[in-house]
């Protein structure tokens, strides 16, 4: 039915993620129906609404955390620049920050069974590793394979840019891409591959996992030392801002210099794989995106709430079993 009316808009082209504008802006309507696509009924006003309360509770959740190593002045972008800068958690060579991945690899491998309950073993058979010499060669950006049963998880971690990932970044990336995030659900969603509708309508639930994970571990105490709890901090404030800037721009007409600015003011620093001049444009291409990804994160994190122990492993059961789904049905599964 979205489908439908998208392809009733003039002047549009259709994709697997919807109709896109041939040229110039889209329209709100459009908007709304492509943020639809992936959510259910949410609208962009819901959106902006949760998501601004979301970036507050973030920059207050920051605010604290700097307090704690002495950092209490300046915007939360500000301070995060300054701790970018800061030489004493860059890594000497890229085989110490695989190390350091490997260590938090192997802590979240034993808090899998109590965050979301028994998975095969293949699973939480992954690995890091570096980009090889021909990948850094071709450019390549870092990229993961998927565990199966009869196959290895990989994530291959992209280091070429060494300074830009300081050490308390990496603890939270562990989470997101190996365990308990996308080796977990992509693992387990690969034998069982959804159906092609599933693939069309709830891509947004992948990333959502992840962050979820993010979120997930942070609670459960991984991130105890103040600086990993910065890094984890930094990422969500990314996937929140970025989806503020998402509105702000197809929405509110913001140009690109007014989004960097907000971005700049909200994070600091840019995730290391979404730089400014790389990352605007592509929120430029590709409408509601970004906010679906951030809207199907609250919503999982909406349908576990408080649950502990077993309540909360029954959910993350339900979601993984399930496979990906829309935002409107992630509460609703049985």
């Amino acid at each position: 039915a979205i489908d439908a009316q998208l392809a009733a808009l003039p002047g549009t082209r259709g994709s697997q993620g919807g109709y896109r504008p041939v040229t110039g802006p889209i329209a709100p309507a459009h908007y709304a129906l492509l943020l639809a696509r992936p959510l259910g009924p949410v609208t962009p006003q819901a959106a902006r609404a949760r998501l601004t309360r979301e970036l507050a509770g973030l920059h207050a959740r920051a605010a604290a955390a700097f307090a704690t190593i002495g950092l209490t002045t300046g915007s939360i972008g500000e301070r995060y620049t300054r701790l970018w800068q800061d030489d004493r958690f860059l890594y000497a060579d890229p085989a110490a920050a695989v190390a350091a991945m490997t260590g938090s690899l192997a802590d979240a491998r034993t808090r899998v069974a109590a965050k979301v309950g028994a998975v095969p073993d293949w699973c939480t058979d992954t690995v890091v590793r570096t980009l090889s010499a021909e990948e850094i060669a071709a450019d390549r950006n870092g990229y993961r394979i998927a565990p199966t049963p009869t196959q290895q998880g990989v994530y291959i971690v992209d280091l070429k840019q060494l300074r830009r990932r300081p050490a308390w970044t990496l603890p939270s990336v562990v989470a997101h891409e190996l365990l308990p995030g996308h080796m977990i659900q992509l693992g387990l969603e690969g034998i069982v591959p959804p159906h092609p509708l599933r693939i069309a309508y709830a891509a947004s639930f992948v990333e959502g996992w992840g962050i979820h994970a993010e979120a997930l571990a942070a609670r459960d105490g991984a991130f105890a030392d103040p600086h990993a709890m910065l890094g984890h901090l930094h990422w969500l404030i990314f996937r929140v801002a970025r989806a503020l800037v998402d509105l702000g721009i197809h929405l509110d007409g913001w140009s690109r210099d007014d989004a960097q600015a907000r971005l700049v003011a909200w994070q600091g620093e840019p995730a290391y794989f979404a730089p400014f001049a790389t990352e605007l444009p592509r929120i430029a291409a590709e409408p509601a995106v970004r906010v679906g990804e951030a809207m199907a994160w609250l919503a999982i994190a909406d349908a576990v709430g408080d649950r502990r122990g077993a309540a909360r492993i029954a959910v993350h059961q339900r979601l993984l079993r399930h496979g990906r789904m829309r935002s409107d049905a992630v509460g609703n599964t049985s």
